[in-house]
Formats: C-alpha cells, sequence, structure tokens
C-alpha cells in the first residue's frame, strides 16, 4: 500500500469547540500536522489584533486550519464519496490543501503583509514547494504531488470542484472562521445552520453547487458573513490597534534604513527590512518573537519606537473619529499641519485607515479578488446563479461598503505640549469638545 493511502493504526482525534471532533485518520495528514511549518500556526492568531478588542478571540491559524480540514473531510468523505460527480481520487489532495492553506501566514498577518508587502499565498506555496518539512511529506505521495497542492491553494488546479471547497463564496474556509470567531469573540453573528449546507451541497461539472431547497441556509449564512466583518472584523478598536502596530513595524524599518542602534537589534527582521523577505527567516517569525521586539523597544532611544510599542503592549490606543475622504480631504492636510506645530509627527500619529466588504458578488471576469458565484441546483437540472432566486441576496450583490476612520492620540493632542490656540484648532477640526482648563 502506498503512502497516499496508508492509514493510522487507530484514529486520531482532535477535540475541537466548533466540531466537537477533528477525526485524522491519514497518516498523510497527521505526519503535516506534526511537521515544524505546520505546528507554527499554534503561536500566530487567527484574529490578529481582535483579542484587544473581545478578550476571547485568542485562538490560532492551528485552530482554523484543522476546522477547514474538518469541513472538507466531511464533505468528501460523508457527501461527495459515490457521487459519480465527484472523483474520490481527489480526496487527499483536497484535504492537504484544506489543512494547508494558511500555513504561509506571518504574524498579526494582514498588519504584517502591509508593511512588508508580503502575500500570504505565496509564502504558503514556498513552503509546499521549498526545502521544508511539509514539501518532504507531500513528496512522498508523489513527486507532482505538492506541486498540485500549491495549484489548489493558487485556484490554478484544473479541477475547479477541488478549488472551489477551499477557495469560493462558499467555501470550507469561510464556514468555519464564521463559526469558529463568532464563538471565541463572545457574539452571535457567525452563526448559521453548517450542517444544513453540507446536506445540500453537491458537486457538478466543474464546480460545487447548492440544492434549492437549501437557499435559505445559504441566505443565512451570507448574512452572517455581513455581520461579523461590520461587527467584529472591521471593529475601529481592532483597527486602532492595528495602525499602532503597523506604525511601530514602519518606525523600526525606518531607523533600521538610516542605520539607527538599536538596544536591541531587530534581527529577525533583517531580510523583510531588506525588502529580500528569505523563507527560512520568514518561519522563524511568529506572534511571541514579535511581541518580544514590542516589549523590548520600549527602552529604546527613539521617542516614537517606544511610544507606539508602549501603546501597543499597554493598550493605549489611539482614539478615532468618522471620516469621508471624498469630503474632507483638506482637514487631514490642515490637521497634519497643526499636528507638526504641536510637536506631534503625522506621519506616525495621524491615520486614515479604511476598511471595504464586498459581502456577495456575482461573475465579473478580471476583476481584483474575482471569485466564483454561488450556484443553485434547480429542480428541473438547470443551474440558476443564487441572486438571481433570492431577493435578499440580489439586495447586496455586487455593493461594496467601505468604512473610513481617521486615527489619533488624544492624551497627545490634550497634554501641555502644544499652545492653546492650536489645540484648539485640532480639537475642533477633530470634532472634540474643548479641553478643560
Amino acid at each position: 500500500m502506498g503512502y497516499s493511502k496508508e492509514k493510522l493504526n487507530e484514529e486520531k482525534v482532535f477535540k475541537d469547540p466548533v466540531h466537537r471532533y477533528v477525526h485524522v485518520r491519514d497518516q498523510v495528514i497527521w505526519d503535516l500536522i506534526g511537521s515544524k511549518e505546520f505546528q507554527r500556526l499554534r503561536r500566530i492568531k487567527q484574529l490578529g489584533t481582535t483579542f484587544f478588542t473581545f478578550h476571547g478571540a485568542e485562538h490560532s491559524r492551528f485552530n482554523h486550519s484543522l476546522g477547514v480540514y474538518e469541513i472538507v473531510r466531511r464533505i468528501v468523505d460523508d457527501v461527495f464519496c459515490g457521487r459519480p460527480e465527484w472523483d474520490q481520487e481527489e480526496r487527499l489532495l483536497s484535504l492537504c490543501a484544506a489543512l494547508l492553506h494558511d500555513i504561509g501566514h506571518g504574524p498579526f498577518s494582514h498588519s504584517f503583509e502591509k508593511v512588508f508587502n508580503l502575500d500570504h499565498e505565496e509564502f504558503t506555496k514556498d513552503i509546499i514547494l521549498g526545502n521544508t518539512e511539509v514539501h518532504r511529506i507531500l513528496a512522498r505521495v508523489n513527486n507532482e504531488f505538492p506541486e498540485k497542492v500549491a495549484e489548489v491553494i493558487g485556484k490554478t488546479y484544473k479541477n475547479k470542484q477541488v478549488v472551489s471547497l477551499i477557495s469560493s463564496q462558499i467555501d470550507a474556509d469561510r464556514m468555519d472562521y464564521l463559526q469558529r470567531d463568532a464563538y471565541f469573540t463572545g457574539v452571535s453573528y457567525g452563526h448559521f445552520d453548517m450542517e444544513r449546507i453540507l446536506r445540500v451541497m453537491r458537486p457538478h461539472d466543474d464546480q460545487v453547487v447548492i440544492k434549492h431547497s437549501g437557499m435559505h441556509a445559504v441566505e443565512d449564512y451570507i448574512m452572517s458573513r455581513y455581520q461579523m466583518y461590520w461587527q467584529v472584523y472591521f471593529h475601529p478598536v481592532t483597527r486602532s490597534a492595528e495602525v499602532i502596530l503597523t506604525k511601530t513595524l514602519h518606525r523600526a524599518k525606518h531607523l533600521y534604513k538610516q542605520s539607527y542602534s538599536f538596544k536591541t537589534p531587530p534581527v529577525h527582521f533583517y531580510s523583510l527590512f531588506e525588502n529580500k523577505p528569505i523563507l527560512k527567516d520568514y518561519l522563524k517569525l511568529d506572534e511571541a518573537v514579535v511581541l518580544y521586539y514590542l516589549q523590548m523597544w520600549i527602552e529604546e532611544d527613539d521617542s516614537i519606537l517606544k511610544d507606539l510599542c508602549s501603546r501597543f503592549m499597554n493598550r493605549n490606543l489611539f482614539k478615532y473619529s468618522e471620516f469621508d475622504p471624498a469630503k474632507e480631504y483638506k482637514k487631514v492636510v490642515r490637521l497634519s499641519e497643526l499636528f507638526k506645530q504641536a510637536g506631534i509627527d503625522p506621519e506616525y500619529y495621524l491615520v486614515v485607515d479604511s476598511s471595504s466588504d464586498l459581502p456577495y458578488d456575482f461573475y465579473r471576469p478580471g476583476e481584483e479578488e474575482e471569485r466564483q458565484p454561488i450556484h443553485l441546483l434547480m429542480k428541473n437540472g438547470e443551474i440558476h446563479e443564487l441572486s438571481r432566486e433570492s431577493d435578499i441576496v440580489d439586495a447586496i450583490s455586487g455593493k461594496r461598503r467601505t468604512d473610513h476612520k481617521l486615527y489619533y492620540p488624544l492624551d497627545f493632542i490634550m497634554d501641555d505640549r502644544s499652545e492653546k490656540s492650536v489645540k484648539k484648532q485640532i480639537c475642533a477640526l477633530l470634532g472634540l469638545q474643548k479641553e478643560e482648563k
């Protein structure tokens, strides 16, 4: 029996708060979970800085990756197995891609990517194809297998049914993170009837479709996702922490480029600061490493770096105001001038942050983040795009919502570093109450 068919002597299970149990019987999956690249995900939070807002949001990419694997396992073993439209030879590929889809994430994922212009999917493919334990495990299946896993995650694999299980508008990734993030943040928005959705999923031609009888469960799922984005993922307090972390890393990179003499040199960041990220260096980075530097940099001589690090470590976050960039651009220009007069560097302390989401979209070829729409399998066998049948989904289809906030340090504005006239103008522009005498 080849490695791809090799089973464990006894099924292994992980106790899970969302799916109750995660079941592992394949030797390949068990070996991948035990690899050092996958174990690193235990040290990277699923929701980045969200724990500043929802204190329970301490769960990891490791938790989530196991959850996505479990959903796909249920689909290919229980729902699709035996159906003529599904090739059971794709089973192991689907499971491996589900398990490894997030393995390239860095610490504080999206903040990190913005600062260093990184793409976690590219690192995911590098880990799968590079000199890693993960690659050696996958290559034991056959020499082409690592490339196939990378193609599924990169959405270029020829069998689009496999791709859609991992990346579509109703994929295992979204179904896990909505429920998992709702559980750990303590909110009710992310809950939907996943059991019903799994029961009505069907393989069809080059995609996964939903039986028409399950349309209302899908509507509930889409609205749950919409609510989670605006109530949790885009929460303004979480974004304030992201802004501070982003500016901290920008400051550290700037100081490095200026040959600043760090008391605690950022050796783990050197290749990133040089814009030449090396995989072996990237894999040494996790949130424990980043937090170590943030803690140590509080003792640096640079006043901006030490202040930003202190703010992040002690949750002294920026305040925020509503902001309309189309109408208030001049206000930011004026505030920048006033901040400079007050001795506050606007580069680090006056930040416009924007969040945007498209809750559901139909097929728009060639557009950024293009994803296949959700299709319904009608009773007569026809395939209809979801928004054609659902008034609820039609009402939000293609409608991108964007939110802008202006972040600033209220304590700096209100202290005695600036003249009263300058402080008064800043307060007026930010809509703050006049400072007390």
